[in-house]
């Protein structure tokens, strides 16, 4: 079983440019929550841990994290409304994400919240974590804090996707809290910029090395692409991706994560684990949608034809 922990919102996404009687698609989206429903479509234990409004957007987000086959543990604030982000548009396609998210719920997480659902950290093989809730403010970074010590004591590994959110927080005040963060961190993922952030520079090679000096066992450096390079001790694979027409790239990392984490249940080498997160990175940039187009294992089957099954 895979437990994640974070934030997920309400999303609107307008056709186009936002304007008055523009119709708009509700949806939802959070890191952590797309990492769980890509995992759930292939077949893996997922959990997904947080805390919505007492509201209309914060039922259609448990019902929709549900519906993917995802297990749900979220408390419900009475007093604070679940996040909003609005997708901005040009010409068909997203161009801009805005975040309403001040004084949400789930930025109000803390580590007495952790501390309630302990024992499904403890039961799980893996943490995942993004460097979204420790940005979002004192309380949830001490919360991510927290369960971190539960899962090292409870022998989970922690996985760790950077994600960093500049409209968060200021640059350098991440950097001196992931770096912390990072030296109790079992698996890294990062894109190149986020390593540079860390202070992690040059060629491909160089970079990772440098990250996995910051205490990762196993560092993962998403190269869009380019594909990814992984690095567990020694072993270093640069594993290719094919091209694909982009439709809307929000949600490939994520995505990535989830083919990965899903090879690593299944047994998978480093090349196997970086090649599913690439499959599952392009499936998702292939349409609208932060997760929607994350594949189950029968579309993973599925050779590509030009013949229309009658």
């Amino acid at each position: 079983m895979i437990v994640t922990l974070g934030e997920t919102m309400a999303l609107l996404t307008p056709r186009d440019r936002l304007l008055a009687g523009t119709d708009l698609r509700l949806g939802i989206g959070g890191a952590e929550s797309n990492v769980a429903i890509g995992l759930a479509r292939l077949g893996v234990d997922a959990t997904w841990i947080s805390r919505v409004g007492d509201d209309d957007l914060g039922t259609a987000v448990i019902r929709e994290i549900r519906a993917e086959g995802v297990r749900v543990l979220a408390e419900r604030d009475p007093h604070a409304p679940t996040g909003l982000m609005i997708k901005e548009m040009r010409h068909g396609r997203p161009s801009r994400v805005r975040y309403y998210r001040a004084g949400s719920a789930a930025s109000q997480l803390t580590p007495a919240f952790v501390d309630t659902v302990a024992t499904e950290i403890e039961a799980a093989q893996v943490l995942h974590l993004t460097g979204i809730t420790p940005a979002l403010g004192p309380e949830p970074r001490a919360a991510v804090a927290r369960a971190v010590e539960i899962a090292h004591t409870a022998g989970t590994a922690v996985s760790f996707d950077v994600n960093h959110r500049r409209t968060l927080w200021p640059d350098a005040q991440a950097r001196d809290v992931l770096t912390e963060l990072l030296r109790s961190v079992d698996l890294l993922f990062a894109g190149p910029e986020e390593a540079a952030l860390l202070g992690a520079h040059g060629d491909p090679g160089t970079t990772i090395r440098k990250l996995a000096d910051l205490g990762p066992a196993t560092v993962v450096l998403k190269l869009g692409e380019r594909g990814a390079l992984g690095l567990a001790g020694d072993h270093l694979v640069h594993a290719p991706t094919d091209a694909v027409d982009v439709v809307d790239a929000v949600g490939a990392g994520d995505a990535f994560v989830a083919g990965y984490l899903a090879a690593q249940v299944d047994g998978a080498g480093l090349a196997g684990r970086l090649a599913l997160g690439n499959q599952l990175g392009g499936a998702v940039c292939r349409m609208p949608g932060d997760w929607e187009g994350l594949p189950t294992r029968a579309d993973l089957d599925l050779a590509p034809t030009a013949d229309v099954v009658r």
